[in-house]
């Protein structure tokens, strides 16, 4: 996944605060991200005076969490892997790790129901469905997690490749190949 510059200050944002243009106005909760200008939240006001032209996403929330419907970030990102959920009649995902439930046993099934679990492969949170990631910021890092990982393999492919070619095989007197099929003599009667 190529990361979008906004990508970062997306998930770093707190949203939800009160704008201070329009502290006055009803619904004047900062829950808007521009895609352009990538540096700060701001209202609904503020949209239609300062951001009419520019790509936007509208955070929501669920259970004091962020999330944004997938049907406004699929057309920005790729969310292949990220858990999604309805709410409200909206698919959705969460933008951020969220804490473990507190009666969660990570992997216990219970013992006359056979389960299977599913979990991020970032946070270890459960999973409803066989998805990867619990929330864009868990697949944000497992991506990068990944890519190092990547990076590093290839960094010591090469530098075998390169040792290989600065160093080519030596033969000891031990080490010598046969030159074909070994024929032994005929039995003497």
């Amino acid at each position: 996944m190529e990361e979008p510059k906004w990508l970062d200050g997306l998930l770093r944002t707190k949203f939800f605060n009160i704008c201070p243009r329009h502290r006055e106005t009803p619904r004047n909760e900062c829950n808007m991200f521009c895609l352009s200008c990538q540096n700060t939240t701001f209202c609904i006001y503020c949209r239609s005076s300062l951001h009419i032209d520019h790509p936007i996403l509208q955070i929501r929330r669920s259970s004091y969490h962020d999330v944004v419907r997938v049907s406004e970030i699929e057309k920005v990102l790729d969310i292949g892997g990220v858990q999604t959920y309805v709410i409200n009649s909206a698919r959705v995902l969460f933008l951020n790790e969220r804490p473990q439930p507190k009666n969660s046993s990570h992997g216990a099934a219970s013992s006359t129901t056979k389960t299977i679990s599913y979990f991020c492969e970032t946070c270890c949170r459960t999973l409803l469905d066989p998805f990867r990631f619990c929330s864009l910021g868990c697949k944000v890092e497992g991506m990068r997690k990944n890519k190092e990982e990547e990076e590093e393999g290839l960094r010591k492919e090469r530098q075998q490749e390169t040792h290989k070619a600065t160093h080519p095989p030596t033969h000891t007197s031990n080490s010598r190949r046969r030159k074909g099929i070994p024929h032994r003599a005929p039995f003497a009667s």
